[in-house]
């Protein structure tokens, strides 16, 4: 089963529910109107299905290999990358002033929405080298900016982050990366990086690294780290390319899926010390590398949408060829489709629902994020950005855990051939168990949304969120039909049972905060089945309008919202409970006890 850009979901989402109309009106994003975000998706659509999908199985049997020191990627994705490159397809997001498109984030997600369904593994590279801009464009200074940001957002070159360490994982205070001072502007570096995404690859000229470490004199803890550009090849003040620097891969990891994609184990400084030069101010790098991580996770929320998105897709495929046994109500006196049997279209349908909730609320906070940086007023771009924020743990947490379960459901729709790797889908599986974990674990997104965005602000930005989730509530009131009264009974139980998390959540948050942090997880998985319904309500309200213009499709959407009420929000309650009076019992056993 080949991939398919949902391009009539995306496009409606866009439009509908997250304003494009309005985002192609701020300032600088003029040239991003409809028609434009159309014709940019529909090549976007053409390059990824007839380029980079075919190569995804290819990924898997034959992945990338390491030998002396250089790896060699798939066969395929060389000459795919360059054709990513020649495309522009690195710089959709990035400014014109370096080469970049410069057009909305609502746009560039779905872009690399299709671009992750189509080839996870391939999709990671300039997943990486896109954070990598970003940090740039924060800290860099004006020559680095100017000497990299051509380079990486043309495809020419690619870029890396390097945090974890063996010894220093999740927790960055205890980076040992040292970096030293050489009196002329560079430093030499000396350490261990591990688990670093596409740290070493044959598919660009340069990889440009981003490197946590300490210089002599910086304090303990998280507030010593500071930020290195350490290139693979030195860079001269032209652009054109030195002598290899100290940096090599010492070896490439073996996975339990994006086997195409090289995790590799770098060593800086075994032979003299790798040259880097400072991002910004010393002790600063854990500031700086923040805004390459959120940027990161963000993407990472999209590809468990994309991934979803793909094991859909194939598990559709399947049921609509695969015969075995009679309806149940006696509708046919011989074996029918699997599709015709109510549990497989269950199956099919909670798949269904889960990604397009999950796209909705993903694109919806794209938009957010352009509004936060180009609204010309600046209490929308404050509001914005405080919106945005809320939702990149929930996207990245909860698209990323809801992707597993996809994914699981894939196999199970295909049965006994799902578990046999010919048919793939046991490869949308696997691909995904990676990422809940990486860029921060779920239980690290669910910390930052108990911590930085609940009880920081005492929960302000998610009682406001509540509101507007109750102002759908009242449109909804006003249409009738079944589906629409499910939603709104479901909606407003699912609502009510987030406003009792979030009270209690700022309740104990510091007061309590075993009993808070207890149900972290809990709570990040309540708001994103809350937030996602409340988005599929309003692609309700928008389907019901439209629905004259293409029925099909529109019935569709009232179906799948239907569902997604019955099957989804309906989990709310309990997960309401685990939260608010689970707390004990997971805390009760000592370690000892375990």
């Amino acid at each position: 089963m080949t991939y398919r850009a949902p391009l009539k979901d995306m496009l409606f989402v866009m439009n509908e529910l997250a304003g494009l109309d309005a985002i192609h009106r701020l300032p600088g994003f003029e040239e991003a109107t409809p028609d434009t975000a159309q014709a940019v998706l529909e090549e976007a659509a053409r390059f990824t299905e007839e380029v980079v999908a075919p190569l995804n199985r290819a990924g898997d049997v034959e992945p990338s290999s390491w030998r002396d020191g250089s790896v060699i990627t798939t066969p395929g994705f060389k000459e795919a990358f360059r054709q990513f490159a020649e495309g522009g397809w690195q710089g959709v997001l990035h400014p014109q002033e370096f080469g970049g498109q410069g057009l909305p984030k609502l746009i560039s997600t779905a872009c690399n929405e299709m671009l992750n369904s189509a080839n996870l593994s391939f999709a990671l590279c300039p997943l990486l080298t896109d954070g990598a801009i970003e940090a740039l464009l924060t800290a860099g200074s004006e020559s680095q900016r100017a000497l990299y940001l051509p380079r990486l957002i043309s495809g020419q070159w690619t870029g890396t982050m390097n945090l974890t360490e063996p010894q220093a994982g999740s927790d960055l205070a205890a980076v040992r990366t040292r970096a030293e001072p050489q009196g002329d502007g560079t430093y030499k570096l000396f350490g261990t990086k591990i688990f670093i995404t596409y740290g070493e690859h044959d598919m660009a000229e340069n990889i440009v690294h981003l490197v946590l470490a300490r210089t002599p004199d910086a304090p303990e803890g998280v507030k010593g780290i500071s930020l290195f550009i350490v290139p693979k090849f030195l860079v001269n003040a032209d652009g054109s390319l030195g002598a290899r620097n100290d940096v090599h891969c010492v070896s490439i990891e073996h996975k339990l899926g994006i086997k195409a994609s090289p995790t590799a184990v770098l060593q800086f400084g075994d032979h003299g010390g790798a040259i880097g030069t400072l991002v910004g101010e010393e002790n600063r790098g854990l500031e700086y590398m923040f805004i390459m991580m959120n940027a990161a996770r963000f993407s990472v929320g999209m590809q468990g949408i994309a991934v979803s998105e793909r094991a859909y897709q194939q598990a559709v495929a399947y049921a609509r060829e695969r015969v075995q046994s009679r309806p149940v109500d006696g509708s046919a006196r011989q074996a029918v489709t699997i599709i015709h049997h109510p549990d497989v279209k269950r199956m099919l349908m909670t798949m269904r629902a889960l990604t397009e909730g999950a796209r909705a609320l993903a694109y919806v906070g794209a938009a957010a994020s352009d509004l936060a940086h180009q609204h010309p007023d600046e209490a929308v771009r404050r509001e914005n950005q405080a919106f945005y924020e809320f939702l990149v743990p929930i996207i990245k947490g909860w698209s990323t855990e809801m992707s597993i379960d996809v994914t699981s459901l894939g196999v199970q729709v295909h049965g006994g051939m799902g578990f046999i790797e010919e048919t793939g889908a046991a490869q949308h599986y696997r691909d995904a168990r990676i990422l809940p974990i990486y860029e921060g674990t779920t239980a690290i997104q669910a910390n930052d949304l108990v911590g930085r965005k609940t009880v920081r602000d005492g929960g302000t930005v998610a009682r406001a969120i509540c509101q507007r989730i109750a102002g759908t509530e009242a449109e909804l009131q006003a249409r009738d039909g079944t589906a629409f009264t499910a939603m709104r009974a479901q909606l407003a139980k699912g609502r009510a049972a987030l406003e009792q998390a979030i009270e209690f959540i700022v309740a104990h948050g510091k007061a309590d905060p075993n009993a808070a942090f207890a149900g972290s997880v809990p709570y990040l998985k309540l708001c994103g089945i809350v937030l996602c319904g409340w988005q599929m309500a309003r692609a309700m309200l928008a389907a019901d309008r439209l629905r004259g213009q293409d029925s099909s499709f529109h019935e569709a959407k009232l179906a799948t919202g239907h569902f997604y009420a019955e099957h989804v929000l309906s989990q709310g309650e309990g997960i309401r409970d685990a939260i608010v009076a689970g707390s004990a019992p997971v805390n009760a056993l000592s370690e000892a006890h375990f």
